[in-house]
């Protein structure tokens, strides 16, 4: 005869109260719903878990005989590269479909749909000066870092040359009008590396993060060429002024511009929209408010490097006009 106390009971869901529970979060639900206007279209946006395997699978097309399958071989290279990016590049273009949708649906001031095909035909173009820009990243890293014994070790193993790479690839696709997508591609290297670079800021060439943990750069940053930072520096927002209802005015140019050839030391904290002039060394744990001059050396034994007399310009440095004034 069997013990009727082992045998599975039927009933074990409603023993747990999940019957409950189900319904108080399904009114929950609705209301948070009706509070939004969206009872009758609740929102479907894209997946963290589906936006992995694409930056998984454009890494590997970028970068395959490091990042892809470890058996390739030179004459199946190129077929690798195109079933890898044929692939991911059709994830994404239904990633896509659902941030233009959710984007319709959540703002009245959309007028129409951008195709998202074309969005991501455009955002493909881009890949082989995003494999550019990867490349000299790992080339500072490599030519900064003596620990690092070749330019493979720094791709495979580097927290910053990670976050780097969601970056310039979250970066493409929020200019092309995807900030949902491109904000969640870099959020997953966040999670990963401790390192939060917004994919909104502009980065220029020959970047390296060093260690990295802990590094912020705010939306609004713009940084030159051949700037190293290290752990747990923030380029951050000083202040966040606000509309005459007292709502944050979002989207203004708030962080800071980083010339070419700055070093930036651990720990330090760099708010507003300040100007750190090229070649410039910013010490350890400093708190620096105020622009600084070309080849200024800023340490917290001597914060008193003198500031910019046209601080006023600095704070209209737009991506265009650092580009025009840096890359002519």
């Amino acid at each position: 005869m069997k013990d009727e106390s082992v045998l599975p009971n039927r009933d074990t869901k409603d023993d747990l109260g999940v019957s409950r529970i189900v319904a108080e979060l399904k009114a929950l639900r609705l209301s948070a719903l009706a509070g939004r206007n969206r009872t009758a279209n609740p929102p479907k946006l894209p997946s963290r878990k589906i936006l992995t395997s694409i930056v998984d699978g454009l890494g590997a097309a970028l970068f395959p005989n490091r990042l892809g399958l470890p058996d390739l071989q030179e004459d199946g290279l190129d077929y690798f590269v195109g079933h890898t990016l044929d692939t991911a590049l059709r994830n994404l273009l239904t990633q896509v479909g659902l941030e233009l949708k959710f984007a319709l649906d959540n703002d009245s001031a959309v007028k129409q749909a951008h195709s998202a095909c074309e969005i991501v035909r455009q955002f493909a173009t881009t890949l082989p000066k995003v494999r550019q820009l990867i490349d000299s990243d790992i080339s500072a890293a490599y030519e900064g870092d003596p620990a690092a014994r070749s330019v493979d070790e720094v791709l495979v193993c580097y927290p910053g040359i990670n976050a780097i790479l969601h970056y310039r690839l979250a970066h493409e696709l929020h200019l092309l009008g995807l900030p949902l997508i491109a904000r969640m591609i870099s959020e997953l290297a966040h999670s990963a590396t401790g390192i939060d670079i917004h994919p909104g800021a502009t980065i220029d060439e020959a970047f390296f993060i060093d260690h990295g943990t802990g590094v912020v750069i705010g939306e609004t940053a713009i940084i030159g060429k051949h700037v190293r930072i290290y752990q747990a520096v923030t380029l951050g927002a000083k202040r966040f002024p606000t509309d005459e209802n007292g709502a944050l005015i979002k989207g203004n140019a708030r962080h800071p511009v980083v010339e070419d050839h700055v070093v930036i030391y651990a720990g330090a904290t760099i708010l507003g929209r300040i100007t750190i002039g090229r070649g410039s060394a910013i010490g350890g744990n400093v708190w620096l408010t105020h622009s600084v001059p070309p080849g200024s050396n800023v340490t917290q034994a001597k914060m008193n490097a003198a500031p910019l007399d046209a601080v006023s310009a600095a704070q209209s440095i737009t991506p265009e006009a650092f580009r025009k004034k840096y890359q002519a």
